[in-house]
């Protein structure tokens, strides 16, 4: 993941808190550190939340590029292991018994 996208998942989780806060127990954490809801900083906090909410909507809509990419080097170098192993239910009672039985019917 990319720095900026990390930079903007932190934004939407404070904005996300933050809304819990005000939700739950009528707080705003935002406002009460920077100085109520009209000062200055307080609503560059708030722009950049709400603009990191939109930046995160890419990753909303591209959530497995990087598990993708992981998942096709994990299968080039598992294609490479060759597993000679048996697994269950492969040999059939026909080739036991063509292996077993008598090929010269005059033996009998």
């Amino acid at each position: 993941m990319s720095t900026l996208k990390r930079i903007a998942l932190i934004l939407v989780i404070v904005g996300a808190v933050n809304w819990g806060l005000i939700g739950f127990f009528q707080f705003d954490l935002v406002a009460a550190i920077f100085g109520g809801q009209e000062a200055a900083l307080s609503r560059v906090i708030y722009s950049l939340v709400g603009l990191s909410g939109l930046f995160c909507l890419t990753i909303l809509f591209d959530p497995m590029s990087e598990t993708n990419s992981q998942l096709d080097n994990n299968q080039q170098i598992q294609s490479n292991n060759v597993n000679y192993g048996v697994e269950f239910g492969e040999d059939t009672d026909d080739d036991y018994k063509s292996t077993n039985r008598d090929t010269n019917p005059e033996r009998k």
